[in-house]
C-alpha cells in the first residue's frame, strides 16, 4: 500500500515537472502536453529501473548508480567543453542519456569484477555459505558431513526449497512422504548442531519459475556454494560459474583406491554373468567380481585384486580367491578331504 502511494505521488510529480519543462523543449500551445508526456516516459523508466534493481544484487546496483552519477558528471563536463548547448536540446539530452547509460554499465561491471575477486579471496580465507537444495536435504548425509566438519560456513535454506520439501512430506505416496519427513528431520538436526548457523532466507526471484533456476540465481547473487545430489543442477550451475558440491561425486571420490595385487574381503551374495563368478559388495557399494566364487555364495572370501574397471555406473573390482587366506570351501568338499586323509 505504501509503495503504491509513493508511485502515484511520483507519477503526479513527473507529470507536473514535465508540464512546466515542456515549453523549454517545444513551442506552441501544446508544449505543456509534450512535457507531460515526457514526464510520463520518465516515470515509466523509473518503474523499469525499480524492477531491475529488485532482481539485482545490492552491490551491483550500487556500482551501477555510482557509474550513472559519473556519466551524468561527464555529460555536464562535455556540455561545457564541447558547447553542446549549441545543438538542439533533444540531441543534448540524448548524448547525456548515452553517457549516463554507459556509466551505469561500466560501474556495474567494475563492481561485479571486484566482487568476484573478493569472493574468491574470501573463499580461500573462510568457508562460503552453502545453499541446500531439496535432494541434498532429503538425502540426509549432509547432517553428518556438517557435524564432522567436512562442510563449513553458514547453511542457507531458501524458503522455496523448504516449501518443496514440505510438499514432498505431504505427498500421498508413502515413500515420498517418508523421504520428505526425513528431510524435515535433517533440517531440525542441522539447527540443533552446536556452532552451525542455519539460515532460512526469504529471498526469491518471482520471474524465475523453476526451483533449480532460483537456486542458481540465489547463488550467483550471494556468492554462495550450492550443495546438491542433482546431476543436472550441478552441470547448469557449473556452466554459469557457480561453485557446486555434489554429495554423490564426493562419496565417489572418497571410495578407497584399490590396486591390482591388493587383498579385499567380501561376502559373496550372488552369481555373476559369467559361469563360476561370484559377486559381492564392499561397504561403500563397490561391486567385486570374484572368479570361481559361485560355489562360495554366502561366505566371506578373501580375494586378490586382478583389475579395476571404471564404468559410468561406478567402479568394478575383479579378483581371484586368495587360496592362502580364503575359506576351505563348502562343507561336503571338506568331508571328502578328511575321509581321503583318514
Amino acid at each position: 500500500m505504501v509503495a503504491s502511494t509513493w508511485r502515484i505521488a511520483l507519477l503526479v510529480l513527473c507529470l507536473i515537472a514535465g508540464a512546466f519543462a515542456g515549453p523549454g523543449f517545444a513551442s506552441g500551445d501544446l508544449a505543456w502536453l509534450v512535457g507531460a508526456a515526457g514526464g510520463a516516459t520518465v516515470f515509466a523508466g523509473v518503474l523499469l529501473v525499480e524492477g531491475a534493481l529488485r532482481q539485482t544484487p545490492p552491490h551491483i546496483g550500487l556500482g551501477g548508480g555510482l557509474g550513472a552519477l559519473a556519466g551524468l558528471l561527464a555529460a555536464l563536463w562535455a556540455r561545457q567543453v564541447f558547447l553542446l548547448d549549441a545543438l538542439p536540446k533533444a540531441v543534448s539530452v540524448a548524448c547525456g542519456g548515452v553517457l549516463v547509460y554507459l556509466g551505469a554499465l561500466l560501474g556495474a561491471k567494475g563492481i561485479r569484477v571486484a566482487k568476484g575477486a573478493t569472493t574468491k579471496a574470501a573463499v580461500t580465507a573462510s568457508a562460503s555459505p552453502k545453499i541446500l537444495d531439496t535432494s541434498a536435504i532429503i538425502d540426509g548425509r549432509i547432517a553428518d558431513m556438517v557435524d564432522l566438519g567436512f562442510i563449513g560456513g553458514p547453511i542457507v535454506v531458501p524458503q522455496f526449497v523448504l516449501n518443496e520439501v514440505q510438499g514432498v512430506a505431504d505427498s500421498t505416496d508413502p515413500l515420498k512422504r517418508a523421504r520428505g519427513r526425513r528431510g524435515l528431520g535433517i533440517l531440525e538436526r542441522l539447527q540443533g548442531l552446536e556452532g552451525v548457523e542455519v539460515r532460512i532466507t526469504d529471498q526469491d526471484f518471482p520471474r524465475v519459475k523453476e526451483v533449480d533456476s532460483k537456486i542458481v540465481a540465489l547463488a550467483k547473487a550471494t556468492g554462495a556454494t550450492v550443495v546438491t545430489n542433482d546431476f543436472n543442477l550441478t552441470k547448469v550451475a557449473e556452466l554459469q560459474g557457480v561453485r557446486v558440491l555434489n554429495i554423490h561425486q564426493l562419496a565417489h571420490a572418497l571410495r578407497p583406491v584399490v590396486l591390482p595385487g591388493e587383498n579385499v574381503q567380501v561376502t559373496l551374495q550372488k552369481e555373476g554373468k559369467e559361469p563360476g563368478q561370484g559377486i559381492g559388495y564392499l561397504e561403500d557399494g563397490t561391486m567385486v567380481v570374484v572368479e570361481g566364487g559361485a560355489s562360495r555364495l554366502g561366505q566371506s572370501v578373501k580375494g586378490v585384486v586382478t583389475s579395476v574397471l571404471q564404468t559410468t555406473a561406478g567402479r568394478m573390482i575383479f579378483a581371484r580367491p586368495d587360496e592362502a587366506g580364503a575359506d576351505s570351501g563348502p562343507l561336503p568338499e571338506r568331508r571328502r578331504v578328511w575321509r581321503r586323509n583318514g
